[in-house]
């Protein structure tokens, strides 16, 4: 079976990344929940080797942090929009960027080509905290010229990117 390697370099150290690294990271992004025990299990190593390979790819810096999905709409948050913002030069994008930090409603942020220089997503409980969000907060930053705003409907795919072959990792 050929071996999948990408070269990672921090502090002058090479590491490879190898078949093991990409199964046990697939196992853990389709279920965080799962314990190093059971991947272990699954990819025929022991715990102590999963919690290793973990520490070295946060050390890397190819796992960045491990996270709780939550079901905003039922905490009541039933709005998710996004915000294609302008500014009135793109050299205020990082001032920018820490205005929109202060605002826990945003939860992402992209400086983008195309019509927009920024695109934002925002969680809000209906139409008028959305509308509160937009006039009393986002509009208010300096080096926003305009917003124009997208309102989700429905989320139809939600997924992590699958960069994996099932079948070249099934033989671990």
């Amino acid at each position: 079976m050929p071996k999948i390697q990408f070269k990672c370099f921090m502090e002058a150290k090479n590491y490879e990344f190898d078949n093991l690294d990409l199964k046990i990271l697939s196992l853990l992004i389709e279920n965080g929940n799962m314990p190093y025990t059971e991947v272990a299990q699954q990819v025929h190593t022991s715990g102590g080797t999963v919690h290793v390979r973990m520490r070295k790819l946060e050390e890397i810096g190819i796992v960045k942090k491990m996270q709780l999905v939550v079901d905003y709409q039922k905490l009541g948050y039933d709005v998710t929009a996004y915000l294609g913002i302008y500014l009135n030069k793109s050299s205020q994008y990082r001032d920018v960027v820490q205005g929109l930090n202060e605002i826990p409603e945003i939860v992402e942020c992209h400086y983008t080509t195309g019509n927009y220089s920024m695109f934002v997503k925002v969680i809000c409980r209906d139409t008028r905290h959305l509308r509160e969000v937009l006039s009393e907060k986002i509009q208010t930053i300096e080096g926003i010229q305009r917003t124009e705003t997208l309102i989700s409907l429905e989320n139809s795919i939600d997924r992590p990117l699958k960069f994996w072959d099932d079948s070249a990792t099934s033989a671990l």
